[in-house]
C-alpha cells in the first residue's frame, strides 16, 4: 500500500503519520508539500494534524485553498481513500469532503489529554481491524474540535451510519470530568463521507501506535487501511 502525507506550513504530526504507516507495513509513504499540484499514484492520502498556517483564520480554511487540495479533492471524488486527522479533519470540512464544521471547544480552551472513543462500525476501510463497539484510548490536542452539523444533516449522518467514532467514558470509570472533551454534537469524534472512503477525526491515532507513547490503540486504524488497500 502506498500513501501520501500532505505537509502544510504548521503541520506538526506529518512525520508521526509517516512513521505510523511505515511501522504498520506501508510500502511507501510520500511527503507532499502543500504547494505542489501533483500527488504520486497512491492508495491513501492523509491530511495530518497540526496548525496549518498557524490556524489564524478559521482552522483549515487557508489550507483548504492550497494548490495540492485541488488534486486531493479530485482523487477523493475518484474513490481514493483520504484520512484527515485533527487539523486535517478541519480541512476536510472546509473542502466539503466530509459534512459539518469544527467550532471552538465548548470550554474555549485548548484540550490536550487522552480520551476514549468507541468504534461505531468495523465494516469500513478504516476500522476493519477493530470490533464494532470497541473502546479505544487515544490522545486529543485541539482548540477547535467541537463537531457541529445542523439537525437535518445530523439525522442523515446517523441514518447512513456515517459516524465513525464517538467520545465515551473510560471503561473502568476513571475519566475526570466529561468524556466529551469539546462539546461535539452527539459525542461525535469522527465522520465518514457518504461512501465511507473519506474519514475525518479529531483524536490522533498516529500518537498511539508505540507502547513507549503510552498505548497502541491507534495502530488498528493504520493496519485496517493497509489490510484493505494492499494490492493483491
Amino acid at each position: 500500500m502506498k500513501a501520501a502525507v500532505i505537509v502544510f506550513p504548521g503541520s506538526n504530526c506529518d512525520r508521526d503519520v509517516q512513521v505510523a504507516l511505515q511501522r504498520c507495513g506501508a510500502e511507501a509513504v510520500h511527503m507532499v508539500w502543500h504547494g505542489e499540484s501533483a500527488i504520486p499514484a497512491v492508495d491513501l492520502i492523509v491530511l495530518p494534524g497540526g496548525f496549518s498556517y498557524g490556524d489564524y483564520l478559521r482552522c483549515g480554511a487557508v489550507a483548504a485553498n492550497s494548490p495540492v487540495i485541488r488534486e486531493v479533492i479530485a482523487r477523493a471524488e475518484a474513490g481514493v481513500a483520504v484520512l484527515g486527522i485533527c487539523n486535517g479533519f478541519q480541512v476536510l470540512t472546509e473542502t466539503g469532503l466530509v459534512p459539518g464544521a469544527l467550532l471552538s471547544n465548548a470550554g474555549i480552551k485548548f484540550v490536550c489529554r487522552d480520551v476514549h472513543i468507541s468504534v461505531e462500525s468495523s465494516q469500513t476501510l478504516f476500522t476493519n481491524a477493530y470490533e464494532s463497539g470497541q473502546v479505544l484510548r487515544v490522545p486529543v490536542a485541539h482548540h477547535d474540535g467541537q463537531y457541529f452539523v445542523d439537525d437535518d444533516s445530523l439525522k442523515r449522518l446517523e441514518d447512513q451510519d456515517q459516524v465513525a467514532f464517538r467520545y465515551r467514558p473510560a471503561p473502568d470509570g476513571s475519566d475526570l470530568g466529561s468524556a466529551n472533551p469539546n462539546g461535539s454534537v452527539h459525542d461525535i469524534a469522527g465522520v465518514f463521507n457518504d461512501r465511507k472512503t473519506v474519514l475525518g477525526l479529531m483524536p490522533h491515532p498516529e500518537r498511539a501506535v508505540d507502547p513507549l507513547h503510552g498505548g497502541t490503540d491507534g495502530r488498528g486504524l493504520f493496519a485496517s487501511l493497509i489490510g484493505a488497500l494492499q494490492p493483491a
